[in-house]
């Protein structure tokens, strides 16, 4: 039981890091954009990418988090825990499922060779 507890608070940090991560990549590449943009420059495809780069570290951190729950939950199982755990992975899931739907409506698209 100690052993799980502390892979899952293991798994929780990971989460967290890999969120501040990005949000760190983020707010370089959003200052850089910025700074490009006051220069008269077009960054559209920047700013895409920016969103497209975070989206991506969130994602990944709510599924770390996400599994962090789900093994703290599975060490300690009752009505409560299973019903608290049942929300917060539906709320993530569905955080989850509406970024990455944003991320692939906004992916930069190929153009075909035809």
């Amino acid at each position: 039981m100690e052993l799980l507890h502390h892979a899952s608070f293991g798994i929780g940090v990971l989460g967290v890091l890999v969120i501040v991560f990005g949000v760190g990549c983020g707010l370089v590449r959003f200052v850089l954009a910025e700074v490009s943009a006051a220069r008269g420059l077009i960054v559209d495809e920047e700013r895409k990418r920016l969103r497209h780069v975070l989206g991506y570290y969130l994602l990944l951190g709510l599924e770390f988090l996400i599994a962090a729950d789900i093994i703290d939950t599975l060490m300690k199982p009752n009505t409560q825990d299973l019903v608290i755990l049942g929300a917060i992975v539906a709320i993530r899931t569905v955080i989850s499922y509406s970024l990455n739907s944003e991320l692939a409506h906004e992916a930069p698209h190929k153009p075909t060779l035809t």
